[in-house]
C-alpha cells in the first residue's frame, strides 16, 4: 500500500503519466467538462473535497511550471491560498470564458473534479520537466 501522497489510483496514474507541457485543470463542482475527457471525479458531496487540499496533494506529485487562472478568482481567499500553494510560479490570468475555451484545446488535458462550491475555484497546472 502506498503511504504518502496521492492516494487515489486514478489520480496516481494521470500525474505520474503526464509529459512537458500536459495540463491538468482541477476544478470546481460546476465546470463543464468535455464529453470523453479524461477525469478523475473526486467529488463526494458539497465542498469535500475542497480545491485547495487537492491542489497541494497535487503539487506534491506533479512538477509543475505554470498555471492558469480565470481573473474572476483575483482578489478572493481561493486566490491567496492557490499563491501560497504555487509560491511564485508564473501565474496567466484569463477571462473565465476563455478559461473555459482553453480547457476544450487540444493536446494533453485531464481534468480532476473537486466537491469544490465556491466560484471559479479552477485552475490549469502545466506540467513542467523534473530534470534536476
Amino acid at each position: 500500500m502506498k503511504k504518502a501522497g496521492t492516494l487515489n489510483p486514478h489520480l496516481s496514474r494521470l500525474i505520474a503519466a503526464m509529459g512537458h507541457t500536459d495540463q491538468l485543470v482541477v476544478c470546481d463542482s460546476g465546470l463543464p467538462i468535455p464529453r470523453g475527457a479524461e477525469v478523475v471525479d473526486i467529488s463526494l458531496t458539497r465542498n469535500i473535497p475542497r480545491f485547495i487540499d487537492t491542489v497541494r496533494v497535487i503539487l506534491e506529485e506533479l512538477e509543475v511550471e505554470g498555471a492558469i487562472i480565470a481573473d474572476e478568482m483575483l482578489n478572493t481567499e481561493t486566490h491567496a491560498a492557490l499563491l501560497k500553494l504555487l509560491k511564485g510560479l508564473p501565474l496567466k490570468v484569463v477571462p473565465h470564458e476563455e478559461f473555459k475555451n482553453l480547457t476544450l484545446g487540444a493536446g494533453n488535458i485531464s481534468f480532476v473534479r473537486t466537491g469544490e462550491a465556491t466560484p471559479y475555484a479552477n485552475v490549469i497546472l502545466i506540467a513542467g520537466v523534473n530534470f534536476d
